[in-house]
């Protein structure tokens, strides 16, 4: 069926005037034929008659006998269906919905017509889910047979519904995916939504919803698991059920890559948790899988899986103290991971640039961080200080939600300034395009597009600072450290030459500090008790620091301990009290404090605490310099590894030697001593207080002169 042929060209030419003459014309002269009339009032309806068009075709189903009536309806529904879609593809939106809307009224049953609405109003920004309940749409959907279906307009209407975060979108892609054979691409779908819900618009529950529906139907699918998984860790916070997930996934796992990172999302939990007690037996194997990893070279994964395989090592510091063998484990995985990405983003080598005393050295700072966040913290003074008249700085924010921080700090203090997606060939053909001379990554290990391309070098010297411990990647060519947070012969073991900073390998100018909020009369304390604090996330405890904060407690007498951070709060609950028990102590000697509302109340309520205790082998950065810049003791236990030495650089730096432990008895010694003598921690305070004038760990002025004199020695060699 279609328009008579007598009259296109008036169709072309919305001529529709004409249309409505020749048909009431062949009416005139006694045409028989049912469609004229249905063409008829199709023609008024092109013309904005809805009433006339209506009434045309009431009048000739009215004389329809009732064995007709349905054949005659489905002869008009494939007409109306025709003008809409013709109207559609000339970009005339609006007549095409109007065709529908008097479509949908006169077969209410026809599921693609209400498909094509949904579509329409949607482009026209006025549609909403609840709608699908009026028009009857899920009884459609689980009613109507997938022949009579367009599949093609049921896929892009499931697409374009995820812009609505409600349980009607998941009940909708659900009965979609009745019909759509093919769950992968529902899934392709979903997958680029769950990140924007999750992390940009804060939407975690329909996010996890939109995941789980997936998972319905593609039970084995990893990347769907591995994002269940994050969502629950990071966004909702639910280690019980995120402990869950990664089991799933680590038992789904078939190959040595697979099981590898399969195997770390359950550390990775499990020292979030602060729930240390079954650890051994999951680093024994971990270990086991990089080692088989590393002799067999090659990666056998999905790409999602390689693109964070580096950061599976990441658990050991917190574990142990021995940097020889994660640092091997490290980079031996890191030559493996660099030879891949290189072959599947297609490796260009570096341009170097006209060395010229004249020229300023461009430097570029690559971080998913620049904003509220730890990095961004202590970063910012750097950008603050740069010699623009010698440096040009370019700042790379990843996949990054930009702050007031952000605009204030970072890109106020740059020349160019960019936020891109964490898309690996966007990022690194913008560096390349910027011919920058040295790029400084701070992220290192915590963020996996960072570290890919770090390992893909668009820049020909590469640097990295900061965020972690340094990555191993072969590609990057410096580590910057000082003469305190690496030992004298570490080197041995990196693959990054080690630039040593004269004095801090970090210095800021301090903190601001809000309003505090946490009283003792709060807590219970009486007001010459003596209060100990350690506030760490569940990462950095470990059963034998636990014991020997509880030793501390257990000698000074009238004292208390306060326990804050990030973790399984039941879990770090039970720690504390079973170890308080074994040592005869009252578990009303024990405060769990929650999270404060900012950092800067963080830092206020700080206040409260006699002494802080540090957490070993991973020792705290930004709580210590925080502590130290509110003028607190603190008891640190220096290790070996960079991640047990960075309270001892910094204390070190503020001038302070009372309260850094060589060993676990030191530790408790030191403890101890602050704790009982009032004389000592005064003296503490005082010189810390004093050192806000006088150190280098105060003065990110110098220590940015000091890093920009270590940016032209590599730039010159």
């Amino acid at each position: 069926m279609q328009w008579h042929q007598d009259i296109q060209t008036h169709l072309n030419n919305n001529n529709y005037q004409l249309v409505v003459q020749f048909y009431e014309q062949l009416i005139d002269n006694n045409s028989l034929v049912i469609e004229d009339y249905f063409y008829l009032g199709l023609a008024y309806l092109l013309q904005d008659r809805e009433e006339d068009a209506q009434a045309t075709w009431l009048l000739v189903l009215s004389q329809a006998a009732e064995s007709e009536l349905s054949g005659w309806i489905e002869t008009l529904t494939q007409i109306l269906d025709a003008e809409a879609t013709r109207q559609e593809n000339s970009q005339r939106l609006e007549t095409s919905y109007l065709i529908r809307w008097q479509l949908q009224n006169l077969n209410p049953s026809f599921l693609n017509n209400l498909l094509h609405l949904m579509e329409l109003e949607i482009q026209f920004q006025n549609f909403a889910m609840e709608k699908c309940n009026d028009w009857c749409v899920f009884e459609l959907l689980e009613n109507t047979a997938t022949a009579a279906v367009n599949l093609d307009l049921l896929l892009r209407v499931t697409e374009k519904v995820l812009i609505y975060p409600c349980t009607n979108t998941i009940h909708f892609l659900e009965l979609a995916a009745l019909h759509i054979n093919n769950p992968e691409i529902i899934a392709a779908k979903v997958i680029s939504a769950i990140v924007n819900y999750a992390y940009q618009q804060k939407q975690s529950v329909f996010a996890i919803n939109l995941v789980e529906l997936c998972l319905r139907f593609l039970p084995e699918y990893l990347y769907l698991q591995n994002s269940l998984f994050n969502l629950y860790k990071t966004t909702t916070v639910d280690y019980k059920k995120a402990l869950e997930i990664a089991d799933n996934f680590y038992k789904s796992c078939q190959t040595t890559t697979e099981k590898l990172f399969g195997i770390s999302l359950v550390i990775g939990i499990l020292q979030a948790k602060g729930d240390w007690g079954n650890l051994p037996k999951f680093i024994d194997e971990l270990i086991q899988l990089i080692e088989g990893q590393i002799n067999a070279k090659q990666f056998n994964a999905p790409p999602f899986i390689i693109d964070s395989i580096l950061g599976v090592s990441s658990c050991l510091p917190y574990y142990q103290d021995n940097p020889k063998i994660n640092r091997y484990l490290q980079s031996k995985l890191a030559e493996i991971f660099q030879a891949n990405v290189r072959t599947r983003y297609h490796y260009i080598a570096p341009v170097y640039s006209s060395k010229s005393p004249a020229r300023k050295i461009k430097i570029g700072y690559i971080a998913y961080t620049l904003r509220r966040h730890s990095v961004g913290w202590l970063s910012r003074w750097l950008f603050h200080y740069h010699n623009r008249d010698k440096f040009e700085i370019y700042t790379y924010c990843v996949n990054q939600a930009a702050d007031e921080m952000t605009e204030k700090w970072f890109k106020n203090n740059s020349d160019y300034s960019y936020n891109l997606p964490a898309k690996i060939e966007q990022i690194t053909a913008q560096i390349r395009q910027d011919k920058l001379d040295i790029l400084v990554d701070l992220d290192s290990l915590t963020n996996n597009t960072t570290y890919l391309v770090m390992a893909l070098k668009p820049a020909p010297i590469q640097v990295t600072w900061l965020g972690l411990d340094a990555s191993g990647i072969p590609a990057i060519d410096y580590f910057i450290a000082d003469n305190y947070v690496l030992p004298e012969n570490a080197q041995e073991i990196y693959s990054e030459k080690i630039i040593r900073l004269p004095n801090s390998y970090l210095s800021v100018d301090g903190f601001e500090v809000g309003v505090p909020t946490r009283r003792r009369t709060d807590l219970n304390i009486p007001d010459d008790a003596i209060i100990y604090l350690t506030v760490q996330s569940g990462l950095k405890r470990n059963l034998n620091m636990i014991y020997r904060q509880l030793q501390i407690l257990q000698q000074v007498p009238n004292s208390y301990l306060l326990i804050k951070g990030f973790a399984d709060k039941e879990t770090i609950r039970e720690l504390f009290l079973k170890s308080a028990d074994e040592l005869g102590i009252s578990q009303d000697r024990l405060r769990f404090l929650p999270n404060d509302f900012n950092e800067e109340t963080h830092r206020a309520n700080l206040g409260i605490a006699d002494i802080i205790l540090d957490t070993y082998p991973y020792s705290g950065a930004t709580t210590t310099l925080e502590t130290l810049w509110m003028g607190i003791p603190l008891v640190t236990r220096v290790g070996e590894q960079f991640a047990a030495r960075n309270s001892y650089t910094f204390m070190k730096n503020a001038g302070i030697s009372q309260g850094i432990a060589w060993s676990d008895e030191e530790y408790v010694q030191w403890g101890i001593k602050l704790g009982l003598d009032k004389n000592l921690r005064e003296e503490v305070r005082y010189q810390l207080r004093q050192s806000r004038h006088t150190s280098p760990l105060w003065n990110a002025k110098q220590f940015t002169r000091d890093l920009e004199t270590a940016y032209q020695q590599m730039w010159n060699i």
